[in-house]
């Protein structure tokens, strides 16, 4: 999966999001996002973090391997 494709999910999934996406490895399986959305709002990180692993659809663990996240509300 790439770094695009992990940002168009975010993206798709929480429309307001300022997304940034890091290879960490450059191996295309480890990356860190940093996800800003006023979405987040009043929410504690755990829910925030579910927010984002809901727009990316379940593909944490398979074709996504590894995402350090980091959310915060704008």
């Amino acid at each position: 999966m790439t770094a695009d494709e992990i940002e168009s999910l975010i993206r798709a999934g929480i429309p307001d999001a300022q997304v940034e996406i890091t290879d960490l490895a450059g191996d295309g399986d480890h990356y860190a996002a940093r996800v800003v959305s006023a979405s987040f709002e009043g929410l504690p990180r755990v829910k925030q973090h579910q927010k984002v692993y809901a727009a990316l659809g379940g593909r944490m663990g398979g074709v996504l391997h590894a995402l350090q996240l980091t959310t915060a509300a704008s």
